[in-house]
């Protein structure tokens, strides 16, 4: 967010060598104060505060900004206004980039929870996930059954007179 304190904040930080990347609208560490993953900007006035916490931000120094669950027209108008690039998810196409999150984009969740939920903005490439949890069941198998790692999975060895050296010690 680009509050006064955390504009405050990313300012020292930046001033103390560490590259920061700013980040308004959605901030999943705030779903809990904010009531859940819910839009923001979508008033006049929320927009205007979005755009205020981005410029506060690029003051403080930052290097890039995430605009995150914005409506389009307001990301674009972040974008128009600021100097810095600006990153968009679910923002629409007028910001500077775009990022997803790889786990929703991949389907790489398979917990019930994470298949019934998807973010609206998001576009799903691929559903991966049933094939990493068969994966990783199937290395757990052979883990606990002792088949895993065999001696085809244990290819560094010492030579026989090191062995021997070894086994003095």
């Amino acid at each position: 967010g680009g509050s006064i304190a955390r504009a405050n904040t990313a300012r020292k930080v930046v001033e103390g060598g560490v590259a920061v990347m700013g980040h308004v609208g959605l901030t999943p560490q705030a779903i809990s104060v904010i009531g859940g993953f819910r839009a923001q900007g979508r008033t006049a006035a929320r927009a205007r505060e979005l755009l205020d916490e981005a410029l506060r931000l690029q003051d403080a120094g930052v290097f890039c900004i995430v605009l995150e669950c914005v409506p389009s027209n307001v990301a674009e108008a972040i974008t128009d206004t600021l100097e810095v690039p600006t990153i968009g998810i679910g923002a629409g196409g007028g910001t500077s980039g775009q990022v997803l999150v790889y786990h929703d984009m991949l389907g790489m969740l398979s917990h019930p929870h994470h298949e019934q939920f998807m973010p609206k903005f998001c576009k799903r490439y691929a559903d991966v996930g049933h094939a990493i949890t068969r994966g990783l069941e199937e290395y757990k198998r052979d883990v606990e059954s002792g088949t895993f790692p065999s001696d085809e999975y244990a290819p560094y060895v010492m030579t026989e007179k090191e062995e021997n050296l070894f086994g003095n010690l």
